[in-house]
Parts: C-alpha cells; structure tokens; sequence
C-alpha cells in the first residue's frame, strides 16, 4: 500500500550520517566496478548543507580505505553567477574544501560552471557545459538535493522539464535560504548557472538526499502530482532514481503522518492520539464531539473496534491531552500525580537548560525558564556556542566606541582599546561578504552575545555561577559552515554534564536552523548522555531529557508530552527576555525564509499551541509552551 502513495522508493536512515554512509558506500562501490572495466565513473555532483556528510565520508574511505578517484569524472550541478569561483561562498571553493582537494581526483576530470563566465558569452558556455557531459559518456550517478520550494540544482519553480544548462535568476526563497552563506540577503547573487532538468534526468541513476526540515516538501515531491511548479516532482517520472532521508524528513510522507490509510496499523496508544487529533483538527471539532460516523467517514473504522463506544475513544485521547497540561515542569512538590508529565520527586531539581545559541533558551522556553527558578529549582544553562557569527559588524564598532570611551571617562588608560578600535574600523571598512572575521573582531561579537545572555539569567533571577559557556569547538570556525561533532565536543559536555549532575535536561529539538548549529549542538548531547549510560554513571539513569522548540518550529500537537501555559503577564515577561538580546533584535542576520522577529515567531507558535489545545476542547490559555520528552 505505501507503493500507491510513494511514486519514487524512498529510503529512510535514523540518522544523516547513515544514510550519508549508505550513499557514499553505494558511490564507492560503483568507482571499484568502473575500475575493474578500465572504465571513467562519471557522477553529478551537488553542493549545500545536505551531501557535506557524504562528502566527508567519501574522503574517508579513501584515506583509511584505499579508495581511489583517479577514474573519476565529476559534473557539478550549478554555481552562483557572477562569483569568483575562489570565493568562499562559491560552489568551485565548497567543493575543492570538502571532497576535490582531500583525494587522489585529477584536475582535469573536475568539471564545475564558472561563476567567471563572459556575460557576453554566457549562453555559448552553457551549451559547451552540455557538451561535456555528452563526451564523458552521460552521468552515471546523480547525487541531488532539495530545496524547500522543490528545486533541484538551481531548477527553480516554473522550469521547464526539458531545460538545459542556462543561466537562472534564484527564487526570492531560495536567496533567503542561502542568506546564512553570505551574512546578508543583499550579497546574495540573484542569478546561478544550472544544468537543466532534461540533462539530470538523462542520468543513469539518481540519488536525491534530503535531511531534517525538509519533510513537507520531500511528502510533495515523492507523493504530489508531477508539475513544473515543483521541480522534484519530475523525478517520478525516472526510471532509477531514489529518495534517501533521515526520520526527520520522512515525517510528512503517508505511512508517517497517517499511517492507518496505507493498511495494516498497529493501535499503539500514540497512534490512536494523533489518528484523533488529526481528525478532529480536520473537521474543527473538540476530541469529546467526534461521532462514530467521523470516524467510519474519514478512514478510521477500525478505531471502533478497540472500545466499546465512540465515546471510550474519545475520552482517553482527551485525557492524554489534558494530562500533558502542566504548571509545574519540575514536577508538582508533595502530590502524588500518575500522570504528570514530570515526577514529583526529588524536589527541588537540578535542572540544565542546554541553549545552541545565547538567546536559545528564552526564545524557546523563557515561560518555562522563569517557572522553574520561580518554583525553586537549581536551574543552570549551558550556552553551548559563542553564536559570534549572528551579531552583525555595526555592533563591533558600538561597542568598542563605548569601551573607549568608558575608560576615558573614568580616567583609564585607553591606547589599547582605541588602537583595537581603529583596526577594527579600518578591517571593517575593507571587509567583502568572501573575507572571515579577524579572531579580535570575533572574540568581540562572543563577548557582546555572552552580556546578553547573561543579562537574561539575571532577568530570570538566576545566581551569576549558574550561566556557563561551553564555546564548543565545532562551531569556532569564523565562518557559517561548521566542523562535524568531535571527539572534543562531546567530552567538554560530559565533563560538564558530569559537573552539575541535573535530574532535568532540556535541549533544543528544533532542527529546522538554517545553519545547522541546532542540529549538531543536539547530537553532541544525545552522544555524551548515551555514553554517560553506557559507562553506568549513577545521576544519569535518574535524569529525564525534554526537547523543546519555539525559534523555527513547533512539536506537531499529537507530539506534545509536557505543555508549560502561561498567562498574558507571563507572555509579556519572555518577551522583555528576548529584548535583552539587542543585537539579535530588528535585524536577525540568519533568520531563514522566516522574515519575523524572534519574539514574534514565538509568541505566534506559543499562542497557536494553546489555540490548539482550546480547539480540541481543552482549556484556553494565552500561551503555551511545548515539550516532548527524549528516551535513551
């Protein structure tokens, strides 16, 4: 039954590393065939976040593994234009960066459009791009991503089926995903050479990978009808193409999101939740007003069977709900709740509150944050990053101004801060979007984010011992593209999770960032908590992990475990939170396709939670904020 709703086969990995693994194996295994022939292996090559992992594989099995690319011919799918292809946000330089300058490839086997090309003769360009791939014999394997308007290479919405390699100007979309490469959308080029669709779907193979937030379009692409409004969409039409995903991008696909309509469903009381929920929300009802006609209507029949009424269903799916409902997320002291979200005990908690970025933690859950230092729990935050990146150039000379003029009003010796000034100023004034940070300029930026996030915890009420800034090393590249999770990452973790022993972690489940910091801030936990198990450390089989989100997202309201309301007062508190954090206000400098500000993204999603709620018949709050709890 899935094979009716899924047009292309569709692979799902836990993770992105191993279904990044699985390709690079796949790839690997096709170089040794074409070796043992004699033969050129010729294989498309896309760039972005997404083939990163794959990329570092790939490198791995040659160094540690012996693999050889001297046979192998590569066709890049699209660069930026104009760009000088040295540039670090160039496609010519990610490529060299994360695969060409790490094996044994020869140079002229390296095959990638020129952001350089004449303008004049740009079109002849294009067509001699073509005429390469016919030489080498067609490509053997395409390795492709996705956009999340549905692009593949820089095929945007409305691109002919039958294109070839041309010039294109990028979707409004597409230039907001792609802000995160250059700091600013303005710097960002509003064209891009592409090969066209005709010439990827005449590859022999195709692999399209896809990791994390790109669930929605993944389910339209795989599921939807074929339509040039949606590039990917022609992939169905491939006589060898498949889609690999992690879980995270596989969650809007059928046999996912409403499994019970591809056949044979096992009745897990969670599925039962999110089978009504969606039922409810579908027909605009409270859970306690379904009728048995609602669910014989709607594909849900078998539901009847498990309970001696309708309303036996109705009920216990009601109750769950309620039961997420909580004003103490520490758990209520002295009460003996079977439901509670949270145990009562002990009391009070040490509770960690792990924040990706300096203002995470009270963009996220800032009701939550001050609810649980105002029910007196030992609450802690771990900034795992310095976020120094996300603060734009204006703040550096601000800041400075004040220092130096600090010091001259109090009599201090200033030489030092204004020579630091001046040099600032005048790197400033030269800098392009292609050149990185001075390490002074960055160790400012950290420091201006470190203030802010200090200033909330005071705000929150929390003693100036209990803020602590991890710095991960991961992210310390002065640059937007980060290194993988290291060997370092995850013992600065455990040594600090060992540190403060916590009952209580939370941690950001929203992975949905433009940059990838969430993501990667996340696996470090889960790896250093699952090691922490292993090594039968004591606190750690009494600790229980929450995941929120709120920056990017929120959980699907059947996923809730813990929901924290707040009161219009407390709304009003988070927001004066995450005013603190000035220099990520007005002008986010990675904000994504989102165009709000922080406070107003969460505000909307905390009152939609609770509109939510309300729907299905529960109590309306002015907010809530939303947690699902991590089982390890």
């Amino acid at each position: 039954m899935i094979e009716s709703f899924e047009k292309i086969p569709v692979k799902i990995f836990t993770t992105s590393t191993e279904g990044s693994n699985a390709v690079a194996a796949q790839i690997a295994s096709l170089i040794k065939e074409r070796q043992a022939q004699k033969a050129n292996c010729v294989l498309g090559m896309a760039t972005g976040s997404t083939p990163i992992l794959l990329y570092k594989e790939l490198v791995r099995l040659h160094k540690e593994e012996g693999l050889s690319f001297k046979n192998v011919i590569t066709i890049n799918l699209d660069e930026y234009y104009p760009i000088d292809k040295t540039a670090y946000q160039s496609y010519w330089s990610f490529m060299h960066r994360h695969l060409f300058d790490l094996v044994d490839i020869k140079p002229e086997n390296i095959h990638i459009p020129n952001g350089e090309w004449a303008q004049d003769s740009i079109k002849e360009s294009c067509n001699a791009y073509e005429q390469i791939i016919e030489k080498v014999g067609g490509i053997d394997l395409q390795i492709l991503g996705i956009g999340k308007n549905g692009h593949i290479g820089f095929n945007e919405p409305g691109s002919s089926f039958h294109s070839k390699t041309r010039v294109i100007h990028l979707d409004q979309q597409t230039r907001i995903a792609n802000t995160y490469e250059f700091h600013d959308i303005n710097k960002v080029p509003k064209l891009a050479i592409t090969v066209g669709i005709s010439s990827i779907m005449k590859a022999k193979k195709i692999v399209l990978l896809a990791w994390g937030n790109k669930a929605e379009i993944v389910a339209k692409a795989v599921e939807g009808v074929v339509t040039e409004q949606l590039p990917a969409s022609v992939l169905q039409n491939h006589d060898d193409c498949t889609f690999v995903i992690d879980e995270l991008a596989s969650t809007d696909l059928t046999r996912n999101k409403s499994p019970w309509l591809t056949g044979n469903t096992d009745w897990t009381p969670a599925l039962i939740k999110k089978a009504v929920v969606e039922l409810a929300l579908k027909l605009d009802k409270t859970i306690l007003s379904l009728t048995a006609n609602d669910y014989t209507e709607n594909n849900l029949a078998d539901l009847l069977v498990l309970k001696e009424s309708v309303y036996d269903i109705n009920l216990q799916v009601f109750y769950m709900l309620r039961d997420t409902i909580t004003g103490w997320p520490g758990g209520k002291p002295n009460a003996v709740i079977p439901a509670h979200p949270e145990r009562s005990n002990p009391h009070p908690k040490n509770v960690l509150i792990f924040s990706p970025h300096p203002d995470d933690d009270i963009i996220s859950m800032g009701g939550t944050f001050m609810r649980l230092h105002d029910q007196g729990h030992e609450v802690h935050v771990g900034y795992q990053t310095s976020g120094n990146i996300a603060v734009t150039d204006e703040f550096v000379t601000r800041f400075l101004d004040f220092a130096v003029g600090f010091e001259e009003l109090f009599g201090i010796d200033n030489k030092k801060s204004q020579t630091i000034l001046t040099d600032a100023r005048a790197f400033l004034a030269e800098k392009k979007s292609t050149h990185l940070d001075t390490a002074e300029i960055r160790a400012i930026k950290g420091l201006i984010r470190r203030c802010e996030a200090k200033a909330t915890c005071r705000y929150v009420g929390l003693k100036d011992e209990n803020h602590h800034f991890l710095d991960l090393p991961f992210y310390e590249t002065g640059a937007i593209e980060k290194k993988p999770m290291s060997e370092l990452d995850i013992k600065i973790t455990m040594d600090f999770l060992n540190k403060l022993k916590p009952h209580q972690i939370y941690c950001a489940g929203d992975l949905a960032d433009p940059h990838g910091t969430h993501k990667v801030c996340l696996e470090i936990i889960f790896e250093s908590v699952r090691r922490l198990k292993a090594a039968g450390t004591d606190w750690v089989k009494d600790c229980w992990v929450w995941l929120y989100k709120g920056a990017w997202q929120e959980w699907e309201i059947a996923e809730i475990e813990m929901a924290v309301p707040m009161s219009p007062d407390q709304v009003l508190k988070k927001r004066f939170g995450i005013f603190i954090h000035q220099s990520q206000k007005d002008s986010v400098p990675f904000q994504g396709s989102d165009a709000r500000e922080f406070w107003q993204r969460a505000e909307i999603r905390n009152a939609n939670t609770a509109d939510l709620y309300a729907r299905l018949g529960l109590t309306k709050y002015a907010a809530i904020e939303a947690f699902v709890r991590w089982h390890y």
